[in-house]
């Protein structure tokens, strides 16, 4: 996987800014998109047995299980960084969707907090439909721009570090007082929204130049429809869990 990346993150093709009108590439974007959909739509599916199964969520939801649904994605992740250097098609599709088998379980308790709430399925729903709407705007902009902004790779990696600073000084705070700090929860979320949508027109465009670094390779462009699809599916995930909270926070 290591390798991989670095052909992501590479020099980008000189003369190629503007590539939105290429067949094959709307054809590769397709592609990530319908596996990325796939995977949203099992989640949700997911999400709805494990919270409202009580058999399943009595098993997947409780010890010792839960652990296994709360941090098995990040471990495979880091796993996956270490030992899938050059990754096959059978190994990303593994991956992939053992990330969305575990996420989507684990939304089970996303739809069990907030959806035991007066109005909390509507939330949900609410936040579903914003979620898609800002993730598709803001990755045609990623798509069609001429703008090259392989630049905020950076910036936006030293946002995530931040935020999880952040996130661990509150949760020693809440620790230590009983209590978070006062609007963390309001500021964390809109922080989160825009950070995640910034990452959303990022790596839309670096899929643009992946794909033009592995066309031609079957078993590259395998891969990459893969791992472009995790990434963008996982960004989702996230962007949707932040909008959540700020209408649950409002209303």
């Amino acid at each position: 996987m290591n390798d991989f990346s670095r052909r992501q993150a590479g020099s980008i093709p000189v003369g190629r800014a503007d590539m939105a009108v290429d067949a094959g590439l709307r054809s590769f974007m397709l592609g990530v998109y319908n596996k990325m959909a796939l995977g949203l739509v099992i989640s949700g599916a997911l999400a709805y047995v494990s919270a409202t199964v009580e058999p399943i969520r009595n098993v997947v939801l409780a010890p010792p299980l839960v652990y296994a649904v709360m941090f098995g994605p990040l471990v495979l992740l880091l796993i996956s960084m270490f030992t899938m250097k050059n990754p096959s098609p059978t190994g990303a599709n593994l991956l992939y969707w053992s990330i969305v088998a575990l996420m989507g379980t684990g939304l089970g308790v996303t739809v069990m907090i907030y959806g035991g709430q007066p109005g909390g399925m509507m939330d949900i729903a609410k936040a579903f439909f914003i979620t898609a709407a800002a993730f598709g705007a803001l990755s045609m902009w990623g798509y069609t721009t001429k703008k090259d902004i392989s630049g905020w790779g950076s910036f936006l990696i030293m946002g995530m570090f931040g935020m999880i600073i952040a996130g661990l000084v509150n949760f020693g705070v809440a620790a230590f007082t009983g209590q978070p700090i006062a609007g963390f929860s309001f500021i964390f979320s809109i922080i989160g929204v825009l950070l995640f949508s910034a990452i959303t027109a990022w790596e839309t465009q670096q899929l643009k130049y992946m794909y033009y670094q592995v066309a031609g390779d079957a078993r590259g462009m395998a891969v990459a429809t893969t791992y472009g699809a995790l990434s963008l599916y996982i960004t989702f995930i996230n962007l949707f869990q932040f909008i959540l909270s700020l209408i649950s926070s409002r209303d």
